[in-house]
């Protein structure tokens, strides 16, 4: 039932590939941005950030004109060669233990709209909006969402036997990432890989959920507007990165929160005895081990809390959530946050050093509390998008996290 497309990708050469890659633009810092701008002159970022070369800040419609243009000049300069047939591309990436070997291809927005690709997150319409004036203008996208998929054998070996060939690409970023990237040309295998996913009931979002939003947006906008719409259109479909769910790797957000709502420390422990269990622990730090189970962080002491389950009731697969727990027995009744996206009292830390991080932070006096959780897994992920509910904000930081620049998928 998921229809996935071979396409033809826009590539860098193989010789500027490892130049031209780069990560999100907000992973970058200020001064890393910058150095990479100055001295790299192959970088996606060049494209992405337009203003630099008039040493301006740009935004709007400005901004995605001049970012159509930069992408034309490393058409026009040869840094990006088209491909002249139709492919999947195979993708591996990942460091020491952790690697990820998957397929970028085009996905449609009939499958988005029919709920056979699949959401965790809710959207903001404004974003969605933005995103999609922004791809109608510079007319490509080189951001793949990044979808999962049950393992299935046969998608294995296929993907196994392509690489065992010589790959397009085979570099290693400065940040010890390896990428390798083969083309899958024939048709044979393009036509047994669609086989196999036609017959997949759904695939699931597990990174960008406004960038397929935005694609569906767009194709409808495109729809109302064009005398000659047949649905097999480039705009009616949207570049993704197929992964099996075995090889994503999730971590947790911790949440930090700067007062205790007028709370003494006294009150506040008194207040969440009424759902947790409380302990002091006195080994140092103090990692939550399992579901329901929290580790907080207070006045330079951590405690666990283990959820008192007679005091919570579970309805469905969002109140199974931790992070949904976390909001419905401390953030909202005892916190008083409301809108965790943007109330300002609450932050966000994610990865396996957070605690450190967050343990810093409240003894530095930015924060009065904090709270960590256990990472939430790939079938509570996929509970909540079959109940067509929504996570909490800051509920899931998945990887792999993929590069721009590498395949960009014109419409």
């Amino acid at each position: 039932m998921a229809k996935i497309k071979p396409f033809r990708a826009i590539r860098p050469t193989k010789d500027k590939v490892p130049f031209v890659v780069s990560r999100s633009y907000e992973e970058y810092s200020k001064f890393e941005r910058e150095a990479v701008l100055r001295y790299n002159p192959f970088s996606f970022l060049h494209i992405i950030n337009p203003g630099f070369k008039f040493h301006k800040y740009i935004t709007g419609e400005e901004r995605f004109r001049l970012v159509h243009n930069r992408y034309l000049e490393f058409l026009e300069e040869n840094v990006f060669l088209k491909d002249g047939e139709p492919s999947f591309y195979l993708y591996e990436t990942g460091r020491g233990n952790f690697k990820s070997l998957g397929f970028f291809c085009a996905c449609s927005v009939q499958d988005y709209q029919k709920n056979i690709i699949k959401k965790h997150e809710d959207t903001i319409q404004l974003r969605e909006q933005l995103f999609a004036d922004y791809l109608q203008t510079v007319g490509f996208n080189a951001e793949p969402v990044l979808m999962m998929y049950e393992d299935h054998p046969e998608v294995r070996s296929i993907l196994k036997s392509e690489t065992r060939k010589n790959p397009e690409y085979d570099f290693t970023t400065t940040d010890k990432i390896e990428h390798r990237l083969w083309k899958i040309s024939n048709e044979k295998t393009i036509s047994r890989l669609q086989g196999v996913f036609g017959e997949m009931k759904a695939l699931y979002i597990a990174d960008g959920h406004h960038r397929s939003a935005s694609s569906h947006l767009l194709a409808e906008r495109i729809k109302s507007e064009s005398a000659t719409h047949e649905g097999t259109e480039a705009y009616n479909y949207f570049m993704a990165y197929l992964i099996p769910e075995t090889e994503i790797k999730i971590y947790e957000f911790n949440r930090m929160v700067k007062d205790l709502n007028g709370l003494a420390k006294e009150e506040f422990l008194i207040k969440l005895d009424e759902c947790f269990r409380i302990e002091k622990k006195e080994d140092g730090k103090h990692r939550p081990s399992k579901k329901h189970h929290f580790s907080m962080y207070l006045d330079g002491e951590f405690y666990s809390l283990r959820l008192r389950k007679t005091n919570y009731t579970f309805t469905d697969a969002l109140s199974e959530l931790d992070t949904q727990i976390l909001y419905k027995t401390i953030l909202e009744p005892i916190l008083g946050i409301t809108d965790l996206r943007n109330d300002k009292r609450i932050s966000y830390g994610y990865g396996k050093h957070n605690l450190i991080k967050m343990k810093d932070s409240i003894d530095r006096g930015d924060f009065a509390v904090g709270f960590s959780l256990v990472p939430i897994t790939v079938n509570e992920i996929k509970a909540i998008a079959d109940e067509e509910l929504i996570m909490p904000p800051k509920s899931t930081y998945i990887e792999p996290k993929l590069r721009s620049g590498l395949t960009i998928y014109e419409f």
